[in-house]
């Protein structure tokens, strides 16, 4: 009895009052976080009796157990620094905690997550957040595949392939074949994405400036560029390609379809001054110059073609090692080469290899760039200066001493100036061309051939023409007059007869041999063990008979506008015909094997089957009609 009196009985609740919670809140009293793995860092007020106030309760309310101390589990995953759990522990020991005494308003502000809206803390559930920063984790995310490599791809039907294959084909596809290949799938548009980010060259042909800023923008190791343009260039593509690539060490620009290039001297000279990596430079068609003011002192290279009318034209590139200006063939052009060239050795003395093409070319520009003191030149090219002469060939020798490429085609040289080019350079000399210079013969090539061992090239194509002789005046006796006197008959209307010469071209090392337009040669023989390339287009005089090639690495032959007769003749020596019948008549050895003899005519037709004899020889040796 005593224990069922010491038993608690149970009270019902009194009507009206509310029922007590049995569980306690999910919510911390003072942070307002979730309770579930969530230990407070914030205190809370000391209890009247730990402050020392009167140990007894408030009038009116039932007296509090006293707090009993509870060690709670530690959680699985625990990161607090010991020495801080420590304190903690002995803090609680000492201060009894008061869960809703604190609102959260007056807690001290510490860095926390942002507090969920009042509907959630009442208890209603709270929905699946997640927080992306776009901006970092594509970055990141790119970073990390492209250490990692793109994996594998699907290419369709359930076939797979390595990223890194896919890539390398992508590499070897044109532009429009990359931008194509992006719309695949994902796994193609991230191999496609590899493909521009490494690209550092690109070849590109297009109508506008807009699809070469959207692709310059994707490649941003651009450092070699290349466009094709089929509309008009003007400063806006200098300034998109400027921005775009801040690495770009060489720009080429060539126009198509009659395309217009606008860019003007002011231009192009802010352009390579502002470009300080900028080492090579190709534009074409440059009419809209004006003038010339280029200064740079990281350029090596620089081709302009399409020049008209500088007036001014200064280029200071101290380590400029190659220019190409190519000036128009029409009469109306007025720059002053004169000056041009005196401009160079001051400005450019590293220069080595040079080509100037322009119909003002004359003695006296020559003369100017002999006191130019350009000592290190190593290739020289002056074409159609139809008034250069001999004496510029004598200003050339005495200025240069290590030419390896020399080319005056369209000039007025004779062969005094061919004898002095070989008298001055037969130990560097490599390539020599004289094409269009209607005052040479076929003895100077000859002779040039000769006393140059290390000739590589030769070409003398249209120089070498049949010229009809000039008819001499006839007379006769008359009697006019009464007296006997003589007067000069009237021109016989007759085709005079040109004359024709004869070429023999023996060279050990010789590989290129140009003699197109050549219609006063009527006999040849070359004999160049090395040769690979013979030109003969418009031999038109050569005689079948009088034609004899031993070149037995022979490998393109170019005979358009030549004779039927005569381009059988070349088929038959540089194809072997003949050689081949000879070696594929058969023998056979005596009954006694003492020695062997030729098959008697009448059993070749027997012996002459496809597999007895296999496969015919075939000539290395390709003749073009075309």
């Amino acid at each position: 009895m005593a224990s069922d009196a010491s038993a608690p009985v149970p009270v019902p609740a009194a009507a009206g009052q509310p029922v007590p919670k049995r569980r306690g809140s999910y919510n911390c009293g003072r942070c307002g976080l979730p309770k579930k793995g969530h230990v407070c860092s914030i205190p809370g007020p000391a209890s009247a009796s730990a402050n020392g106030g009167g140990g007894g309760a408030k009038a009116g309310e039932p007296p509090q157990p006293p707090p009993q101390q509870q060690n709670k589990p530690r959680r699985a995953l625990q990161f607090d620094d010991p020495a801080v759990k420590v304190e903690e522990e002995e803090e609680e020991e000492a201060v009894v905690v008061v869960v809703d005494a604190v609102p959260v308003s007056m807690a001290p502000p510490q860095p926390q997550p942002p507090l969920p809206p009042p509907a959630l803390a009442a208890g209603r559930k709270r929905p699946r957040v997640e927080v992306v920063h776009v901006d970092e984790e594509e970055v990141g995310e790119g970073e990390e595949e492209e250490d990692s490599g793109p994996g594998w791809v699907d290419l369709g039907a359930g076939r797979r392939a390595p990223g890194e294959v896919l890539v390398e084909v992508l590499r070897r596809m044109a532009p429009r074949g990359v931008a194509a290949a992006a719309g695949v799938s994902r796994g193609w548009r991230e191999c496609a994405r590899r493909v521009w980010r490494g690209a550092e060259e690109v070849r590109l042909r297009a109508n506008s400036v807009r699809p070469v800023g959207a692709l310059m923008a994707r490649c941003p190791a651009l450092a070699r560029l290349v466009l094709r343009m089929d509309s008009d260039v003007d400063a806006t593509m200098l300034a998109c390609i400027a921005f775009s690539c801040p690495n770009l060490q060489s720009l080429d620009i060539s126009m198509a379809n009659n395309a217009v290039n606008r860019i003007s001297g002011d231009e192009l000279s802010r352009f390579v001054s502002e470009k300080r990596s900028l080492s090579v430079l190709k534009l074409d068609s440059c009419s809209s110059l004006g003038f010339l003011n280029v200064s740079s002192s990281s350029l090596s290279t620089l081709w302009l073609s399409g020049l008209c009318s500088l007036t001014k034209a200064v280029m200071n590139c101290p380590n400029l090692n190659e220019l190409s200006l190519d000036f128009p063939k029409q009469n109306n052009d007025s720059t002053d080469l004169v000056a041009l060239m005196d401009s160079l050795g001051r400005t450019c003395p590293n220069l080595r290899n040079m080509h100037v093409s322009s119909i003002r070319l004359c003695n006296e520009a020559v003369f100017a760039l002999e006191s130019a003191n350009l000592r290190g030149l190593c290739m020289l090219s002056l074409v159609l200066g139809s008034k250069i002469t001999d004496a510029a060939v004598a200003s050339i020798v005495r200025s240069y001493a290590s030419l390896e490429l020399l080319d005056l085609s369209g000039s007025s040289i004779t062969d005094n100036g061919l004898g002095m080019i070989c008298n001055a350079f037969p130990d560097t000399l490599t390539r020599l061309l004289m094409a269009l210079c209607p005052n040479i013969t076929s003895s100077g090539v000859q002779v040039a051939a000769a006393q140059l061992p290390l000739l590589r090239l030769i070409d003398c194509g249209k120089s070498i023409c049949a010229k009809p002789q000039p008819e001499d005046g006839r007379s006769y006796f008359g009697d006019l007059t009464g007296g006997i006197k003589f007067c000069s008959k009237l021109p016989i209307q007759k085709k005079q007869q040109p004359n024709y010469q004869k070429l023999i071209i023996k060279h050990s090392h010789l590989k290129k041999l140009s003699l197109w337009g050549c219609s006063a040669i009527d006999a040849l023989y070359v004999n160049c063990p090395e040769l690979v390339d013979l030109n003969l287009n418009s031999c038109t005089n050569l005689h079948p008979e009088r034609l004899l090639i031993q070149c037995p690495k022979l490998k393109d032959v170019h005979v358009n506008g030549c004779r039927d007769m005569l381009i059988g003749a070349i088929r038959s020596q540089v194809l072997n015909e003949f050689a081949a019948a000879e070696l594929r008549l058969p023998c056979k050895r005596l009954a006694d094997g003492s020695k062997r003899v030729h098959v008697p005519h009448f059993m070749m037709e027997q012996l002459e089957e496809p597999e007895k004899w296999g496969r015919p020889r075939k000539s290395q040796c390709t003749v073009h009609l075309n």
